[in-house]
């Protein structure tokens, strides 16, 4: 299973229900494994995947971009029937952020550049090797291996 799922963007024409239906079959999960990782309830993945709802509400949409590992952009864009805009790497606070939690709703805000709880700038690429974050489904980068927050941070 790879852990690049930002790189899989939707197919040009793509609905929401195909693309959602496409990545959780690319993870291998049943429906309600989707909605448990995505925080969410079974009926919702299937209404998505019935094509009888295209709008997210905001935990909705986060639960999934978080469980997919894809950038909340991409459902956005899907829902609203909007061009697909890619994104090369998702932004986080490396105070506020901890391995495991969905990422704050405000981070993924094209124009967000600090952390508005703590005032933090957001990272979007490793401190080691410079590489674009395109997941933060672990809390290390592929290329290098460091770890995205430093120990005294991720321990508090």
């Amino acid at each position: 299973m790879s852990s690049d799922w930002s790189a899989c963007p939707p197919h040009p024409q793509e609905s929401l229900k195909d693309y959602v239906c496409r990545l959780r079959q690319q993870q291998n999960w049943t429906q309600a494994q989707l909605a448990t990782a995505a925080g969410v309830h079974r009926q919702t993945i299937g209404k998505i995947e019935k094509g009888q709802t295209q709008r997210l509400n905001q935990r909705a949409r986060n639960g999934l971009a978080f469980a997919l590992s894809i950038p909340a952009e991409y459902l956005d864009a899907l829902s609203q029937g909007k061009p697909i805009t890619p994104v090369s790497s998702v932004k986080f606070c490396p105070q506020c952020w901890r391995p495991g939690q969905t990422p704050d709703p405000i981070w993924t805000d094209l124009r967000s550049h600090f952390c508005f709880a703590c005032g933090t700038r957001l990272i979007n690429q490793c401190a080691q090797c410079q590489q674009p974050i395109l997941s933060l489904q672990f809390r290390f980068c592929p290329y290098c291996g460091k770890a995205y927050q430093s120990k005294a941070v991720s321990s508090t």
